[in-house]
């Protein structure tokens, strides 16, 4: 059992309010998540999975008699959004029971999505989202083995590679297959495999709806559509570019990536570490790795974009805390980075005071007045002494 981080937050949220919903892609731990807080609990946990034809039946013919019957439960309802006509029904017994910790959801949706389908929450819920495992989450293992493999608990922790490189095969046919149709998304399997494929090809690049929809025949707003179920379904990230007028030509589209690297190498047919190390793709995987791991440490109040202008000025991940950007970061793989004048431009552009470089290896010294290089383990630290992460 690996600890997740997440533990650290449920029970002060489940006294406050009357329902949590744990977000995030299939297969990320949610499930065994939640039937280990049973010794974290005062009251009795009531686990059903729609998924179970016997528990499905249940909630479907009669849920709300049933619901009620057990009102002195915590209720888990694993994978809602295969029935998000609950929330209504919800909404009500949550308003007549008026108490805190009643129902903890999981789904493999995130709220927009499940909030076009259903009535809200709002007021009564709270969403939080448990990622695939993280690089602070396995500093017992191989840093390396995390970044090829990926933070899917199974197959991070597959016995050989073929076995993980088999299990993310499994994982992407069901999840195209079924899955994404299970959400709403009418769209061929085959096509959306491709789409996959072609994001990948692009890991860190900034996203070309046009040029994506001409190699797949189809038009760019279905590309859009499609991107927007990937995101909504934990797959795909869009880092949307800093706006704030610095009287530049900036870059407006956002950058796309596969978050979970070990995906991104299953679908680049990367069999191995060695492979990754040698392939050309390696440093954009590398910046994808770093970014997914600082976002999802950060506090709720700071949001990530990058920076990019016309005339070359650029930095992959900025750090915002209200219109303020706190902190810029570049990522290089190699462990003798040297900063680019379009570094120096956004540094300049952006007048930010607190500046990294995150190199592969540990390293930790002073580039230069405006640049800190530093490993992952130190950046945490740094962003955590600018209040921008969760303590540990």
């Amino acid at each position: 059992m690996i600890s997740r981080e997440l533990s650290k937050e449920i029970i002060p949220l489940l006294h406050f309010f009357p329902c949590v919903a744990i977000i995030g892609s299939r297969q990320v731990g949610k499930t065994t998540f939640v039937k280990n807080l049973q010794e974290l609990v005062n009251k009795p946990i009531l686990y059903l999975d729609l998924e179970d034809q016997n528990d499905y039946e249940i909630i479907s013919n009669n849920a709300q008699w049933f619901l009620t019957q057990h009102k002195d439960k915590l209720v888990i309802i694993d994978e809602i959004q295969r029935e998000i006509k609950l929330f209504p029904l919800l909404r009500s017994l949550i308003d007549k029971q008026d108490q805190a910790g009643q129902f903890i959801l999981l789904g493999s949706a995130s709220p927009e999505l499940l909030a076009k389908s259903s009535e809200t929450l709002a007021g009564r819920i709270i969403y939080k989202e448990l990622t695939p495992l993280t690089h602070f989450e396995t500093l017992q293992y191989d840093f390396k083995n995390h970044w090829f493999r990926g933070g899917y608990p199974k197959a991070f922790l597959a016995p050989t590679d073929y076995l993980w490189q088999q299990w993310h095969q499994a994982y992407l046919k069901t999840y195209v297959e079924t899955d994404l149709r299970m959400l709403g998304l009418n769209a061929s399997p085959i096509l959306i495999s491709k789409l996959l494929r072609m994001i990948a090809s692009i890991q860190g690049s900034v996203i070309n709806y046009s040029m994506l929809g001409n190699a797949l025949g189809i038009s760019s707003v279905q590309v859009k559509n499609y991107i927007d179920f990937l995101e909504h379904s934990f797959i795909i990230r869009r880092l949307e570019p800093f706006f704030i007028n610095v009287g530049k030509r900036l870059v407006k589209s956002p950058k796309i990536y596969i978050r979970d690297t070990g995906m991104l190498h299953s679908l680049l047919q990367i069999n191995s570490y060695d492979e990754l190390v040698a392939n050309v793709v390696a440093g954009n995987s590398w910046e994808g790795y770093v970014i997914e791991q600082i976002i999802s440490r950060l506090n709720s109040n700071c949001i990530p974009y990058f920076y990019r202008t016309q005339s070359g000025a650029e930095v992959d991940l900025c750090i915002t805390k209200g219109n303020e950007i706190i902190a810029t970061v570049e990522i290089k793989l190699s462990n003798t980075p040297k900063i680019s004048r379009g570094n120096n431009e956004s540094v300049s552009d952006l007048k930010t005071i607190s500046n990294f470089v995150v190199t592969f290896d540990h390293s930790d010294y002073r580039l230069n007045e405006n640049w800190k290089v530093c490993d992952l383990q130190t950046l945490y630290k740094d962003l955590e002494f600018l209040n921008l992460t969760r303590k540990p």
